[in-house]
């Protein structure tokens, strides 16, 4: 028996109108819908009159009832998988459903549309040319400031998604972790009150802390600027003794005179003053 098929449907953001007529059709046409909010996505269902029996799947049954469909699907059965809003599998649950079916050798296919992420990017204003999604922020406080670390030095624009109640706070913490920074706030995506807030960090949070915002909200945050990152490598090379420089690149696994080659253009000395340091 062949198999059915994983059909992964994007659906609106906000305005009912951002759905395409592939989605709507294959909606009518699978044995059974998938939604992470069967409530919240049968007004969709009612709205383009689609009768499809539906069943609810989200990060709280995601694994035991991704084996559910898995065996309907091999059984031959076809899916549709959607979200509450935008691309199934992207900061949702159905990754998981996904992954798993194609490990059984499903087929699994995509209906695009619309997604908050990167509809926020392109109407930031910032680059768009390189950038990193990092969904919502960790809750745990450690988590949170480990990642912050190692976005610091993240030189591509930077998407975040983030709950209204909990804005503020994620705006001091980026603001605390990465300095002051170009930021663009899309709230209420395709919605009559769709705003876009382009501003800094500092800026949004002395904002944010007297009018307490509404509505989901995508941050777009500027990259860290690469002249600033090569400045700051400088001054702590400047901080090192020549040896401690050395030991620097020797343990990035540089052998002795190449690691003497890269501390002498970094300083803007001649090797041989570095070969005389070391002796």
């Amino acid at each position: 028996m062949a198999t059915g098929t994983l059909y992964l449907c994007a659906t609106p953001i906000g305005n009912l109108e951002d759905i395409t007529l592939r989605v709507i059709r294959t909606l009518k046409e699978v044995d059974l819908i998938a939604a992470e909010d069967t409530r919240n996505s049968m007004k969709l269902l009612t709205h383009f009159d689609i009768h499809t029996p539906i069943t609810s799947y989200h990060k709280n049954n995601r694994f035991d009832k991704a084996e559910t469909l898995v065996n309907k699907l091999l059984e031959g059965q076809s899916i549709a998988l959607i979200t509450d809003a935008g691309m199934p599998c992207v900061s949702d649950p159905g990754e998981e459903l996904a992954r798993i079916a194609a490990e059984n050798g499903i087929t699994v296919t995509v209906l695009p549309g619309a997604c908050a992420a990167v509809s926020a990017l392109a109407l930031s204003g910032l680059s768009t040319g390189r950038f990193c999604f990092e969904g919502f922020l960790p809750p745990v406080k450690k988590d949170r400031r480990a990642l912050l670390e190692k976005l610091r030095t993240e030189t591509r624009t930077m998407i975040f998604y983030e709950a209204p109640h909990h804005l503020t706070a994620t705006l001091k913490d980026l603001l605390e972790a990465l300095g002051d920074r170009k930021l663009s706030v899309c709230r209420e995506l395709t919605k009559v009150h769709e705003t876009v807030f382009r501003t800094t960090l500092g800026k949004a949070v002395a904002f944010y802390e007297e009018t307490p915002p509404k509505g989901e909200c995508v941050l777009v945050l500027e990259g860290a600027d690469e002249s600033l990152l090569e400045e700051n490598e400088r001054l702590k090379w400047q901080e090192l003794s020549i040896p401690e420089h050395m030991e620097l690149y020797l343990s990035k696994g540089m052998d002795k005179k190449e690691a003497m080659k890269a501390v002498a253009k970094d300083r803007g000395v001649p090797k041989q003053e570095i070969y005389k340091a070391c002796l």
